[in-house]
């Protein structure tokens, strides 16, 4: 970091984002919300404060980890924190998170940022960003399946990966011999066998296409435009400095900084 960039980490740093009067707190909320412990919470948010960092900083896009997204999403609700205390206050200028419009280009073009970042980071604050909140990019980009659960309502029982203690080919065999099986001694009927069979095939084969590399159609991403801002006699003015960043298909976004008005 240059000289002027350590002073903006430090200030960036030292910003609070829990006030000390409230009853439940943003690191509380955040982590009730995601089912963290107090310690990974408190470390996604210094992970949020150098993604910020980064968005005021790098000459490229950037685009943040899921954990570090769920930390940004939340703080744009805590609307005098972020616009005021956060942009206004602290960084001088603004951080806009916008949807992307989506599509296999912008995919593979916010999965290569992704990476970059990842460079980034490590020339800023001389280490790698940490794996378990910066996850790998097939991860980032493909375990996005979420949904909002009200758990007064639904209990949450995790399923059995049996993927990662079997070979896929071999269950499917397992469990083809074993419906085999049943329905020769129920039927006798080997054509109906055989059609299912074949049927089953053609389900597993089309299942693995769809889930493969962040296959989904989902759109939900999001991203944002950044600027670079002059200052003139009692107004300030913005440029463009670089482009979109987000993702498309991977529950993610990007983030860029802007300023302006009189």
């Amino acid at each position: 970091m240059t000289q002027t960039e350590t002073q903006f980490w430090n200030k960036l740093k030292s910003f609070q984002l829990d006030e000390a009067d409230a009853a439940l707190t943003f690191s509380q909320r955040l982590a009730r919300e995601n089912g963290w412990n107090k310690e990974y919470t408190h470390r996604v948010i210094e992970e949020y404060k150098k993604f910020i960092f980064l968005c005021c900083t790098s000459p490229t896009s950037v685009t943040p980890s899921d954990p570090v997204d769920q930390a940004w999403h939340l703080h744009l609700t805590y609307t005098k924190s972020y616009w005021s205390n956060l942009c206004k206050n602290t960084l001088e200028r603004e951080i806009h998170h916008n949807p992307t419009k989506g599509g296999k280009e912008e995919q593979q073009k916010f999965n290569n940022l992704y990476t970059e970042l990842h460079q980034i980071y490590f020339e800023k604050f001389g280490t790698n960003p940490p794996p378990d909140i910066w996850h790998d990019n097939n991860t980032r980009f493909s375990d996005i399946n979420f949904q909002r659960v009200n758990l007064n309502n639904y209990w949450l029982l995790k399923k059995p990966r049996l993927s990662r203690l079997y070979p896929p080919g071999l269950l499917l065999q397992l469990f083809v011999f074993a419906i085999s099986t049943l329905m020769i001694q129920a039927t006798g009927n080997g054509f109906i066998l055989v059609l299912f069979v074949i049927g089953f095939i053609i389900a597993f084969v089309n299942r693995n296409n769809n889930n493969g590399k962040g296959g989904n159609n989902r759109t939900d991403g999001s991203g944002c435009s950044s600027f670079s801002c002059t200052s003139g006699e009692g107004h300030s003015g913005c440029s463009t400095h670089h482009g979109d960043s987000g993702c498309s298909s991977s529950g993610c976004s990007g983030c860029g900084s802007g300023c302006g008005g009189d």
